[in-house]
């Protein structure tokens, strides 16, 4: 799911590698290899996004749009402007070491599915309290589908804090009353 949210620099780093006379890569094997992998990652956290079928159904009570906290994996991309060379191996161990870094960090504050590859296939994220039962509870909630105030949402936990949203059902109150 980690790797997957630098796909896009990924084939950025490829597309650098392009000889711009023979529009041949000057380092073949490296190039497909880091496109095998992000493309990989990519095609696996989509599919592990749609096959997330069931959740614990809840009651929104508050809701605010957070989706503009997947963008945070845009610092990385700056480094696709500067100069970047697969042959250099230097250069690819930094970028793992800084890869690993973003990780820990990723995985230590629970962020690690807060990715733009999800951002792009419509997925937002959304600061909730909801009622679970008849408990009050506060998480991230990623969905694909827009919720509000009053509606109920199936909901299956990824972290301590951060839920993925199966279904989602528009009270009368909130909205058409419909199941989406």
């Amino acid at each position: 799911m980690f790797i997957s949210g630098y796909a896009p620099l990924g084939l950025i780093l490829v597309i650098k590698d392009l000889n711009e006379d023979s529009f041949y890569f000057e380092h073949p094997m490296r190039a497909l290899a880091i496109f095998v992998i992000f493309a990989l990652s990519a095609v696996f956290a989509l599919s592990a996004a749609r096959n997330i079928r069931q959740g614990v159904p809840v009651k929104i009570t508050k809701v605010s749009n957070k989706s503009a906290d997947m963008f945070t994996y845009t610092i990385p991309y700056m480094m696709s402007f500067y100069k970047f060379d697969l042959g250099d191996w230097k250069l690819l161990l930094c970028l793992a070491i800084f890869l690993s870094l973003m990780f820990v960090l990723s995985y230590r504050t629970q962020n690690v599915f807060v990715n733009p590859v999800l951002a792009l296939a419509g997925y937002g994220l959304y600061d909730c309290q909801f009622k679970d039962g008849a408990q009050e509870r506060q998480g991230l909630l990623l969905s694909k589908t827009h919720f509000q105030v009053g509606d109920y949402c199936a909901i299956k936990r990824l972290s301590n804090l951060m839920y993925f949203v199966t279904h989602v059902e528009v009270t009368k109150d909130a909205g058409e009353g419909e199941s989406q």
